[in-house]
């Protein structure tokens, strides 16, 4: 949304908190009845399960999610937003400040709420003794998964952030930053034993919960990340190889939730998509009344690097003229509620889909200089999308820079994947990364290369003088 304020926040975390309020009292300090509320929750299968649902009932709002693609989509001048706000233009334009409230509350605090829930389910489920094997082992897995998410985002915006892995909060209240690579090193491990204990087989309908390719899909991603190109190729391979997805033939119906494409979805509160949920007066996501500007829509940019006959672009960008300005609304997702509980859809928020796994070993195979399984896995998306196939005697260089624009084409206003992109790829023009090259090219006198960090909020710095703050920022 583009009108959040503290006072919004708070009061959307105080609802959010009251799905779990019984999680949230076991991690204060100094009340041993808690450690026993917290043993009776995981007491048998049942109430194990219920207690660790309630992690995707409170982290699949969208005072999380939506915004862990929108501020990054602002950030790589993929997404442009329509409303003025002084904490929405910072990262539009790269000047982030260190009391932006959007890092501090959005980005930081949320994240750092869901991770505390996670790791008070954890502990739940490592010492309770009235689990099944096989029921312990689906809980393990999809919550190591969740938190693998959440550190994963943490990383990409700060860098080294601290790392809590207990539920002791006086300890994580004082935790210092922890190097990025070892964060990775932690996200790799979560994903991997969480991989080994779950199945194939969702323990839900529309696959809403966690089974184990979708922990080897994110896992494929955070190998990609860390430039381990062959386990990358072989965890995104054992996705693709696995017999349960493919890829949708009709673009209109990718983000439908029974989509065949889709690895993980996130079933909201209202139960429909993130894109879709409630719309203020003023256009509070990617979907508006009509006649109505949207609080977010594609760059002309972004728009306009779309090859021409890519239906991509007419399938999920619609031109709208409002008031004389034509925006780019983006229409991955098709429907929208005019007021909570009004109308009913059949869109979810899609945190992992199969087009991702085959850019993933596109990549890894270019870079193990495996040319042929990699322009094959790029043809694979761009047969989909309409386009004609690559040349098959393309060079390394020429496929690397084809699967960073069609990650472009086909992954735009999801999860902030475009501004990770920019931050984690070399540049080619004498930058340090591709965001050098790319922002640093469209503000040569405002960009420097510490802009693909945000700053650690001033607020948690003064309330824990354990935190340093990123290089380009104001202490």
């Amino acid at each position: 949304m583009l009108q959040h304020n503290i006072k919004r926040n708070l009061i959307v975390l105080a609802l959010v908190g009251s799905v779990f309020s019984s999680c949230r009292k076991l991690v204060e300090i100094g009340a041993p009845v808690n450690q026993v509320g917290l043993d009776q929750s995981f007491s048998s299968d049942a109430t194990a399960s219920s207690a660790v649902l309630g992690i995707y009932n409170a982290s699949s709002t969208r005072s999380l999610i939506f915004p862990m693609s929108e501020l990054p989509g602002l950030s790589a001048n993929e997404l442009q937003n329509n409303i003025s706000s002084p904490a929405y233009d910072e990262f539009r334009t790269n000047s982030i400040t260190i009391t932006n409230t959007l890092v501090a509350n959005t980005l930081w605090y949320y994240t750092y709420g869901a991770l505390s829930q996670a790791n008070a389910m954890l502990a739940g489920i490592t010492r309770s003794t009235g689990l099944s094997d096989a029921v312990k082992n689906q809980l393990t897995g999809e919550v190591k998964t969740w938190r693998a998410l959440l550190f994963f985002q943490l990383v990409n915006y700060f860098g080294d952030v601290p790392m809590p892995l207990t539920d002791e909060p006086l300890i994580n209240a004082t935790l210092p930053r922890t190097p990025a690579a070892q964060v990775w090193q932690q996200i790799i491990k979560d994903l991997t034993a969480a991989r080994e204990v779950l199945s194939d087989t969702y323990p839900s309908t529309m696959r809403v919960r966690i089974n184990r390719q979708a922990a080897n899909a994110l896992l494929a991603r955070a190998y990609l990340y860390t430039k381990d190109w062959q386990n990358a190729e072989t965890a995104s391979s054992a996705v693709i190889n696995s017999g349960i997805y493919s890829l949708n033939t009709d673009l209109n119906t990718t983000f439908s939730n029974t989509s065949n494409e889709i690895i993980w979805q996130l079933f909201t509160l209202t139960g429909l998509s993130i894109y879709t949920t409630n719309t203020d007066a003023n256009g509070g996501s990617y979907a508006a009344a009509t006649g109505t500007v949207p609080g977010v829509t594609l760059t002309d940019t972004l728009y306009n690097s779309l090859e021409a006959g890519d239906l991509r672009k007419t399938n999920w960008v619609a031109p709208t003229v409002i008031g004389g300005t034509n925006y780019k609304v983006i229409t991955k997702y098709k429907l929208r509620v005019v007021a909570a509980g009004t109308t009913t859809g059949n869109e979810y928020n899609v945190v992992l889909r199969l087009a991702e796994q085959y850019l993933i070993r596109a990549e890894a195979r270019a870079q193990l200089a495996n040319l042929p399984g990699a322009i094959a896995d790029l043809d694979s998306i761009r047969k989909r999308a309409g386009l004609p196939f690559l040349d098959n005697n393309s060079t390394q260089p020429v496929l690397l820079l084809a699967v960073e624009k069609e990650r472009k084409a086909e992954l735009f206003g999801e999860w902030g994947h475009r501004w990770f992109d920019l931050k984690r790829t070399p540049g080619l023009m004498g930058g340090q990364t591709r965001a050098d090259d790319v922002i640093g090219g469209m503000r040569p006198a405002t960009w420097t290369s510490t802009d693909i960090l945000y700053p650690i909020p001033d607020a948690q710095r003064v309330a824990n003088p354990s935190l340093t703050q990123n290089p380009g920022y104001t202490n």
